[in-house]
């Protein structure tokens, strides 16, 4: 059997925007979709730059009194705190998010976002995997 990799794992084409779009359509898109709790923002190229929360749009636009239509995602997204490559094994990865406590981790592959994965999908993929315990008589 081949070893699964982050890849077979990831959620593929997650949340994401161009680093010039503005805090205001990353404001409509947190609005709109209650469940995404973060943007990822990239480049022109597709890699990751960094990721936009309610909280950074809050502590970046609002309580600065800057115009959120003006104020472009590259200029105001944190650096991701951890990646992870799309070609890691996923008992590997589950190590890394066990070990840092991240529910959700960006995936990558040669720099550029190709996924997220999350701790959740990760715990029941393993278990999946396990083989059944032996009954002893």
């Amino acid at each position: 059997m081949s070893v699964q990799t982050v890849r077979d794992a990831m959620v593929p084409e997650p949340t994401m925007l161009d680093g010039s779009a503005s805090a205001q359509e990353a404001g409509r898109l947190l609005a709109e979709n209650p469940e995404v709790r973060a943007i990822l923002v990239c480049d022109a190229n597709g890699v990751l730059v960094g990721v936009i929360t309610r909280k950074t749009l809050v502590r970046e636009v609002v309580a600065a009194g800057l115009d959120p239509k003006a104020v472009r995602l590259d200029g105001i997204a944190e650096p991701p705190i951890y990646t992870l490559d799309a070609g890691l094994p996923l008992d590997e990865a589950f190590h890394t998010l066990e070990e840092h406590d991240f529910e959700r981790v960006p995936v990558v592959e040669q720099g550029r976002l190709v996924g997220v994965l999350s701790r959740a999908v990760v715990q029941r993929r393993l278990a999946e995997d396990e083989p059944p315990e032996e009954e002893t008589a």
